[in-house]
């Protein structure tokens, strides 16, 4: 089976039929995306300018994730599913859309950097983590990293609106 194939077959899908040809849905599962992707990247972005000292010095990096995390993999969660809904009803279109492909390759590098973060990068917090603490070098890249990639994100994301 071919990518085209593929494709199609998500298409043909009665769901992704709906949303595609009906009036309003594919524009409210677009804006619900847009909200979730705002909760996502506003509550990441809250613990990356934690990581680089910018922001909330006074407070614990756990205590800052411990607050925003479960918001930020809820919002995660809207995110994706409304973007394979979106994507199964467009799912040619979407395929072949370089800022599509460009967003997905940022997504993934997201994901890794948030594995190197929890890997490398997140032992000892409790000790470099507290208020006023060092961020020690490592994490603060991953912090400045992780800005950066979500910036591009939010960016090819919009860039696929404006080219379908």
């Amino acid at each position: 089976m071919n990518i085209d194939s593929f494709l199609k077959g998500l298409e043909d899908f009665g769901f992704a039929t709906a949303i595609r040809e009906g009036e309003s849905l594919f524009p409210w599962f677009e804006s619900v995306h847009v909200l979730a992707i705002v909760l996502v990247v506003g509550s990441i972005a809250m613990v990356d300018l934690r990581l680089l000292g910018w922001a909330s010095r006074d407070r614990a990096v756990g205590a800052i994730t411990a607050d925003v995390l479960p918001i930020t993999w809820m919002a995660f969660l809207v995110a994706l599913v409304t973007g394979v809904l979106m994507f199964c009803a467009k799912a040619m279109i979407y395929g072949h859309n370089i800022f599509f492909l460009l967003k997905m390759g940022f997504l993934l590098l997201a994901g890794c950097n948030v594995l190197y973060f929890h890997k490398f990068s997140q032992s000892g917090v409790e000790a470099w983590g507290m208020p006023g603490g060092t961020v020690p070098k490592g994490a603060r890249i991953a912090g400045a990293m992780s800005l950066a990639i979500w910036v591009f994100v939010v960016i090819f994301g919009r860039l696929i609106g404006f080219t379908t």
